[in-house]
């Protein structure tokens, strides 16, 4: 046998076995393709596209450390329901807003949760028209989570439990602009650019007949309807708010206005409020006028002074209140907010005894 010979028959033999191990070589599946998150620009920052869907979703909230100081408010009967003289709290916030893009406009459903640490007891008067009336205590808020809100919203229409527009007020925390402000609701808003316009029924709930409890030594919750309407406009940086509300069961109303405008490096805003008696919107004062301006002192430095006036204060001709204060609000570093606030308040009775107090707080807020 020659060389040649030699060759090709080793050739042949290493071919054959080659091909006797490709036949029984194991084939790997090909990966499926992975799909990445997309950052969603649609609806500004933050949001990213759920995998699979079209729907954008935006995940954010804030945890909070607050310590306050002075009672929270002057009760009208003359009585302080708060007895200490300061108070420590931590907050968590957390928030879900989803949107998708549809042939009736934005779809959007929203779901804010909270928690609050610590507790307090909520307590009512038997008899609200005296002041020496046995209180009621209806137990203690607890600390687990809580919903919030959670609405849905398409087309300008929004259904659920969200907070209505006698929660805004004017820049800074010295004012006092609404009474109960988050309801379950279904509410329809206009937005017309320049001008705007809305309406809202309100379920009032856990309301309590004192006639009733007064017959019967018992009391339950009652529900009905309430109404809020607004109008507005903005041109050229002056803005224009007018609220009303109407609560069937009191069968009493309220009326206020917002009015803002940028002025000089802030921005200056005037509100006033009258009705016709205490409801679940207004209940504070027959009428009351704030004002506040809102000084940029520099990137991070906001400084807010404001003032109030409460005339017939509970609804008393003999009673009205003042208030003064400041608000001062710093960004330490990008997501984290410093913010402190106090007032003085003058309670001025007619004939009688005047009384002041003050409060305040100091608030540290992480935003993500």
């Amino acid at each position: 046998m020659n060389i040649k010979s030699l060759l090709i028959g080793s050739a042949a033999a290493l071919a054959a076995v080659s091909g006797a191990q490709a036949a029984d070589a194991i084939v790997a599946a090909e990966p499926e393709p992975m799909e990445y998150v997309r950052v969603c620009d649609a609806f500004g920052t933050g949001f990213f596209y759920i995998p699979g869907t079209e729907t954008c979703l935006k995940i954010g909230g804030f945890v909070r450390f607050q310590t306050s100081f002075g009672r929270s408010e002057f009760d009208f009967q003359g009585k302080d329901g708060d007895h200490s003289d300061w108070d420590a709290h931590t907050l968590v916030d957390v928030n879900f807003d989803a949107r998708t893009d549809t042939e009736l406009g934005t779809l959007r459903s929203y779901i804010n949760i909270e928690a609050a640490s610590g507790s307090k007891n909520r307590s009512f008067l038997l008899d609200p028209t005296d002041p020496d009336s046995d209180v009621i205590q209806l137990g203690r808020e607890g600390q687990s989570f809580y919903i919030d809100e959670a609405f849905i919203e398409l087309g300008g229409f929004k259904v659920g439990r969200f907070y209505s527009w006698w929660d805004s007020g004017i820049n800074g925390e010295n004012d006092t602009l609404g009474n109960v402000t988050n309801f379950d609701s279904i509410a329809y808003t206009f937005d017309g650019g320049t001008w705007r316009a809305g309406i809202s029924l309100d379920e009032l709930d856990g309301l309590v007949d004192v006639d009733e409890v007064l017959a019967t030594g018992e009391y339950g919750t009652h529900h009905d309807i309430g109404v809020a309407a607004t109008v507005g406009f903005s041109l050229g940086g002056v803005n224009l708010d007018i609220l009303g509300g109407y609560d069937n069961w009191a069968e009493e109303g309220a009326i206020r206005a917002i009015l803002s405008a940028d002025l000089g490096p802030g921005t200056f805003q005037l509100a006033g409020i009258w009705a016709s008696d205490p409801s679940v919107y207004w209940n504070a004062s027959e009428w009351t006028v704030a004002a506040s301006y809102a000084f940029k002192a520099t990137e991070k430095l906001t400084i807010t002074p404001g003032a109030q006036y409460f005339g017939d204060l509970g609804f008393d001709s003999d009673v009205d209140q003042w208030r003064v204060g400041l608000t001062v609000g710093y960004e330490i570093v990008n997501g984290l907010n410093l913010l402190a606030t106090a007032d003085y308040n003058k309670v001025n009775v007619s004939g009688g005894d005047d009384t002041d107090f003050t409060r305040g707080f100091l608030r540290l807020q992480r935003n993500f």
